[in-house]
């Protein structure tokens, strides 16, 4: 369950007519933190709106579209990835195999598979349909981290513009899904891409150097760079790996902790 949530205290419902109508993002809720609007649908035209536009769905089974734009965000600039000693220790000695779009519906599954923790997942049928619709377009990625051809780590997000909105993670063995992110970091800057989204803070991506900006920063970033016009030329669909990255990863890495 993501959050017990009073429908009743949010004025701002979603009809089908326009969907890439939203609500100015100034308007969500400081408690919640960030619930901006409910309902609507997950088609594509309104979640590339939404992301677009700063706001993100995430909810449980059982509860009617949940709309977020919390404030601050947590971003990730690629050129401020933060690789501690233990983790270029793992990339040196080269253990994954890391792809791009090889495998997004079982990365996905993934994701969406009950943690450790026992919390339910927020990945419901709806959202894993939804997306897979998106890669399908072209605008949601995977990275895969594989052994001995054995999935053991990934993440998927949306690319839009030169802006990366990273949705979730997994992973089965100790630092996979880490060597599966700095590998994607490293291929954006290859891309020019400017900004990750992480959405919310965690432990695990301040580690990676992600930080908190305000909301009106982060807006004010995606109305520059997030524009379907700035998509990376290099960028090819499915999304691949350069060829020399997993060396220049391995030797190079990002900044020491």
């Amino acid at each position: 369950m993501v959050h017990e949530i009073d429908t009743r205290r949010s004025p701002f419902w979603l009809n089908g007519a326009d969907p890439q109508r939203f609500p100015d993002v100034s308007l969500a809720l400081k408690d919640p933190d960030g619930l901006l609007a409910i309902g609507g649908d997950l088609s594509p035209a309104r979640l590339v709106a939404a992301y677009s536009q700063g706001i993100f769905p995430w909810y449980s089974d059982g509860q009617p579209i949940l709309w977020w734009s919390p404030d601050p965000r947590v971003v990730l600039k690629p050129q401020a990835l933060r690789i501690s000693r233990s983790l270029r220790k793992t990339l040196r000695q080269a253990p994954f195999q890391v792809t791009l779009d090889t495998a997004f519906p079982a990365v996905l599954d993934a994701c969406a598979a009950p943690r450790a923790d026992g919390d339910g997942t927020w990945i419901t049928d709806t959202m894993m349909l939804a997306y897979l619709r998106l890669h399908e377009l072209g605008i949601a990625h995977s990275v895969e981290c594989w052994q001995n051809a054995t999935l053991l780590g990934g993440l998927y997000g949306l690319a839009l513009g030169r802006v990366f909105f990273g949705e979730s993670m997994f992973t089965r063995t100790s630092d996979a899904s880490k060597v599966a992110f700095v590998h994607l970091v490293r291929q954006l800057q290859r891309w020019d891409y400017v900004l990750i989204d992480c959405q919310v803070d965690s432990a695990h991506l301040r580690s990676l150097g992600a930080a908190p900006i305000a909301r009106r920063a982060f807006i004010t970033l995606l109305d520059h760079w997030c524009s379907r016009t700035l998509d990376a030329p290099a960028a090819s669909v499915p999304w691949s790996l350069d060829a020399d990255l997993a060396v220049r990863v391995q030797t190079q890495g990002g900044r020491d902790e």
